[in-house]
């Protein structure tokens, strides 16, 4: 029984009780959320609360605290949490589940898309394991950071409204102040939820989750001839090109077991994430992953990993190897279309060539002999002239082999002379694809810390500075600058 007090209509009337819930019994657990005792607002995203038709008064109103930080129970909601299961590090893990997470609802965005609220960090649910069921202030406020940082830069993500805090204590290291996300995606239906009712034997609710993503998501496959097949086709494609797409600006997941990964090619569940600053293709932002597992050049291996074990769970819908490995076969087909096609755009070129691919390795081979800035390198490269100029020196001086890179820009810029775009046409579409700024970590490090004196002024401005990541911002210049020494050595965990 729910017994959390209701939020007055004139705010939840956005929130409906969700798809979700239409699901059978066994697919999720109605659960109350915990409260936090005097909860205060962190961090609010106006670019979503626009989404929804929600205006910056009402977010700051008692009445939205209370409602998403799950004091109160926004009317027309029925908090969830969801079972699932998964691959951990490789290693089948069994029962996993909403541990910490709770769906409230459906809400209808501006383009009457329907989307899932759900509050990570409410409480105790029947899946929280060992854990307390909270989040802390600092992976929440990362969170909520990263989330409207890869919307920003165009990449398929689960979004965040806002950040709620409180001064109740949980233990992770040491003892952290409690937070809650308030995150949304059209979906939060994972591999895993397939997986579950594989491994529990249970066809009938296999069949039924993966009907429900057909109706839902999927329409236009039902009334085909095999239309799991062809739904695992699709994810098999979305899921290759959000590797691409996480590639191309440096981010690393850091986590990405397939209870952490989106059936739409979202990405989710953001934990010991991070971007690449020094260039390391063998970079592991996870400091858990004590085996590399999810280093960055290992992500499109593990995508594909994850996919055979997607497959595997949804074989006895399909019901043909043969069509399952079909739509496997073209995970790297997606893939190498994607990486190539954000490979050009990120040099700034137009029409493909057969060596471009071997321009583009060239670069990030120098960066990494170099110990140069991943994204600012990119950057600065937008910027070259197509002949020599003293611009070239802003490039240069990041970079210890000079007659190295001289050489590989000799070779680019006849590799322009092949291209039609004008040169301010090529400089604009290099900076509109090579982001300026991303999230650093310790960017986030100076707005946590900020954040536990109760100085919420630097997640609003980092914030502000990381929804524009492809405009110049010259007076926030100091936000592009590679990690100070002091922040060289951040570790961020499972934990986080």
């Amino acid at each position: 029984m729910l017994t959390n007090s209701r939020v007055p209509a004139d705010f939840s009337a956005f929130l409906s009780s969700g798809r979700f819930s239409s699901l059978p019994a066994s697919f999720f657990t109605h659960v109350a959320p915990t409260p936090l005792p005097s909860p205060y607002l962190v961090g609010i995203s106006e670019n979503a609360l626009r989404q929804f038709n929600l205006n910056k008064t009402i977010a700051q109103s008692t009445e939205f605290i209370e409602g998403l930080t799950g004091n109160k129970i926004l009317n027309g909601s029925q908090p969830l949490a969801s079972v699932y299961s998964g691959h951990q590090f490789g290693v089948w893990a069994g029962q996993l589940g909403d541990g910490r997470a709770l769906l409230l609802g459906d809400a209808i965005d501006a383009q009457r898309q329907k989307q899932e609220i759900q509050l990570k960090g409410a409480g105790l649910t029947p899946y929280s394991r060992m854990g307390d069921g909270r989040a802390v202030l600092r992976s929440s406020i990362r969170e909520f950071l990263c989330s409207e940082a890869m919307a920003a830069l165009d990449i398929p993500t689960s979004r965040a409204l806002c950040v709620t805090g409180s001064d109740q204590y949980v233990f992770r290291e040491i003892p952290e102040t409690s937070a809650v996300v308030t995150r949304y995606a059209p979906s939060f239906i994972r591999f895993g939820s397939f997986e579950h009712w594989y491994y529990n034997n249970k066809p009938e609710k296999l069949k039924r989750l993966a009907d429900f993503v057909l109706e839902e998501y999927f329409p236009e496959f039902s009334g085909e001839a095999k239309p799991y097949s062809l739904l695992l086709k699709h994810i098999v494609k979305r899921t290759a090109e959000l590797m691409a797409q996480w590639q191309a600006v440096g981010f690393m997941h850091g986590v990405m077991n397939t209870d952490n990964m989106s059936i739409l090619g979202l990405t989710i569940d953001y934990g010991p994430f991070g971007f690449m600053e020094t260039y390391d293709e063998n970079h592991i932002c996870n400091h858990s992953d004590t085996h590399g597992r999810y280093a960055y050049k290992m992500q499109p291996g593990i995508g594909q990993w994850n996919c055979y074990a997607l497959a595997q769970a949804m074989l006895p819908l399909i019901g043909s190897v043969e069509d399952t490995q079909l739509a496997l076969a073209e995970y790297e087909t997606h893939f190498q279309n994607k990486w190539e096609q954000l490979a050009r755009k990120k040099l700034g070129l137009v029409t493909p060539h057969a060596d471009d691919m071997g321009l583009f390795n060239h670069f990030l081979q120098l960066l990494q002999e170099n110990h140069a800035d991943f994204s600012l390198n990119f950057r600065k490269l937008s910027t070259l002239q197509n002949t020599p100029s003293s611009i070239d020196n802003l490039l240069r001086d990041m970079f210890i082999d000079r007659p190295a890179l001289d050489n590989w820009i000799q070779q680019y810029r006849q590799r322009l002379l092949l291209e039609n775009s004008e040169e301010i046409d090529r400089q604009t579409s290099m900076k509109a694809t090579n982001p300026k700024y991303i999230l650093r970590n310790y960017l986030a490090q100076i707005a946590i810390e900020k954040a536990q004196q109760k100085d919420f002024s630097e997640v609003a401005k980092l914030l502000s500075v990381l929804e524009k990541p492809f405009d110049e911002q010259p007076e926030n210049n100091k936000y592009a600058e590679p990690a100070p020494d002091w922040a060289k050595n951040l570790e961020v965990s499972c934990s986080s």
